[in-house]
């Protein structure tokens, strides 16, 4: 009978060992990896894996400039040998790129005219330093005579319950424009290549009303709570246009994709889920295991005694 007993609770606490394994396998593979003697190259591509993404940064290009489509290189600073297209002649007036994944550092971003080597001398020229976890909108700006680049920063995260909006005035047919949220001004008499702060306003379905010397328009947008927007003041063919991009999604995680979907998308996901749960499910484990291995070792040696 005490062997029998002793069995059970063995049975159970492998049981137990086990699941607690598989929770933390599914949970991080790479915890896994690491604390179950894993082969030691899975152990290091999980490490590098974890490692990587904790090193980028993501970069998105919008042209907010109205004249001939240009292409957008960029390269790490210093080495021009080898650019990345941001963007080449297919995004016109008002297109915004989807995000790309960079490595953290300092690049260079240079405009050239459409069909121009790559070595030739730029237009436009920045640099700018990518840091790991943060995202960039390099947006060409001003008039078509009078462009620049300029490196934004994008905000990820919202305060709780509210949204966050900035505004980027690209219209060149209006000087100047007035732009608000119900209450809410978000920006006054704003000129032509002007980009406000972010600014934190209610969630809901409000309208963006635009103030010109021509009057006033109303368009209406989606903010979901904990969600981070940059509204662009565009020229339409008839009046103002605007393009609500989602900086951040109300998960509060970067967007990731295109403007045609608003910069819609996931971006990687959020942290692991906490590994403490398990780890107490096997912490309880191990002494249930200690006591059945003695309790059949005594088991073993009274039968041994008291043998035939």
């Amino acid at each position: 009978m005490r062997l029998g007993r002793c069995l059970v609770l063995l049975t159970a606490a492998a049981t137990l060992l086990g699941s607690a394994g598989a929770a933390i396998a599914a949970a991080s593979p790479a915890a896994y990896a690491v604390t179950t003697g894993a082969p030691a190259g899975t152990r290091a591509q999980a490490m590098s894996a974890a490692a990587d993404q904790a090193n980028v940064g993501w970069v998105r290009c919008a042209n907010l400039s109205q004249g001939t489509p240009e292409e957008v290189y960029l390269y790490p600073f210093g080495d021009p040998q080898n650019p990345t297209v941001l963007m080449d002649e297919g995004y016109g007036y008002g297109s915004v790129s989807s995000y790309m994944q960079l490595s953290a550092g300092e690049y260079t971003v240079a405009v050239r005219p459409v069909g121009a080597a790559a070595s030739s001398p730029p237009s436009i020229t920045t640099s700018f330093m990518v840091s790991a976890g943060t995202n960039y909108t390099v947006a060409r700006l001003g008039s078509a005579t009078g462009r620049r680049l300029q490196v934004l920063q994008d905000q990820i995260v919202a305060p709780s319950g509210e949204a966050l909006v900035r505004v980027i005035q690209a219209s060149s047919k209006q000087p100047r424009v007035t732009v608000s949220i119900g209450a809410d001004t978000l920006a006054r008499q704003l000129a032509l290549g002007s980009v406000t702060t972010y600014q934190a306003v209610p969630p809901g379905t409000p309208s963006v009303v635009f103030s010109t010397p021509d009057g006033h328009s109303a368009i209406p947008v989606t903010l979901a709570a904990g969600s981070v927007h940059t509204i662009v003041v565009l020229d339409g063919t008839s009046g103002l246009k605007i393009d609500n991009l989602t900086d951040a999604a109300a998960s509060q995680v970067a967007a990731r994709g295109g403007a045609a979907t608003g910069l819609g998308g996931t971006a990687p996901g959020p942290g692991a889920p906490s590994l403490a749960p398990w780890l107490a499910t096997l912490a309880a484990g191990l002494p249930l295991a200690v006591a059945g291995g003695f309790a059949l070792r005594r088991s073993r040696r009274t039968g041994a005694v008291a043998g035939p």
